[in-house]
């Protein structure tokens, strides 16, 4: 399932390192490009008000910054194939931790249940596309590449990446609420590969998140490139890269690390 938070909770500075791969650094032996959704291939519609802060504001409480951190950090790379046998069974899921969330951050009883259904109707607001990425996807699947989207999400990856304009470019979408597993969690990395047919190393990951999109790949086999949107993150610094990992400031960088240049 996608969670919304504010901007300022993404990936932390770990060093001051704001290197990209430099220009003329390429992948190679690959077949297929696997991109995250969410912060990677699109955003939400309305930025400011798409997040849990705002709506926890609308309901007049306060979700406390290290609640929120804790709270998010709790539920990456978990297993939880035992909801994800149906859509009711995930969705009562995610309901049950919004209420932990709510409960953790002082909300009324009484006024739990409004605040939780407020929540997953901002988790579905409407999301568009950036502005490379139709193109960048398009590039990619006329020069061969076999394309892939592999997202900590809701049952409705699909819907969205319809909504966003980009299905037409994709062979496979695997969502966690599907998969029974959240990134990093190996597994949903494994059911990604098997089901475009590929060993792990034919595999090139593109994402926005530090452990889901970069670390977890990397330990999948695969070559990991992380999305770093300096705009979007003012005063934040992202990691320093692996070695053999690499960094791009959109999606357009990805074209020359695959030897591909956009019509």
């Amino acid at each position: 399932m996608q969670y919304c938070l504010a901007r300022p909770f993404r990936v932390r500075a770990l060093s001051l390192s704001l290197a990209r791969t430099p220009i003329g650094h390429t992948v190679h032996m690959a077949s297929a490009v696997i991109f995250d959704f969410y912060g990677t291939l699109a955003h939400w519609h309305d930025r400011d008000n798409a997040n849990y802060q705002s709506a926890f504001a609308r309901h007049g409480y306060e979700a406390p910054d290290d609640v929120l951190t804790a709270y998010f950090s709790r539920y990456d790379g978990v297993e939880h194939s035992e909801h994800s046998v149906s859509e009711a069974t995930y969705e009562a899921w995610v309901r049950s931790r919004l209420h932990e969330l709510t409960r953790e951050c002082g909300v009324a009883e009484s006024d739990r249940e409004t605040l939780v259904t407020a929540l997953r109707a901002m988790d579905q607001s409407p999301m568009v596309a950036y502005p490379e990425a139709a193109e960048t996807l398009r590039t990619l699947r006329d020069g061969g590449w076999t394309i892939a989207v592999c997202s900590n999400w809701g049952w409705e990856l699909d819907a969205y990446l319809r909504e966003v304009g980009l299905w037409a470019f994709v062979q496979s979408a695997v969502t966690s609420a599907r998969a029974g597993a959240r990134k990093p969690h190996p597994s949903i990395f494994t059911h990604t590969v098997e089901v475009l047919g590929i060993d792990p190393g034919d595999a090139v990951f593109v994402g926005d998140s530090w452990e889901p999109d970069v670390e977890g790949p990397r330990r999948a086999g695969m070559t990991a490139v992380h999305v770093w949107r300096p705009e979007e993150q003012p005063g934040v610094y992202p990691p320093e890269l692996p070695e053999g990992a690499h960094r791009v400031a959109d999606l357009t960088g990805l074209l020359p690390l695959l030897n591909l240049v956009s019509r």
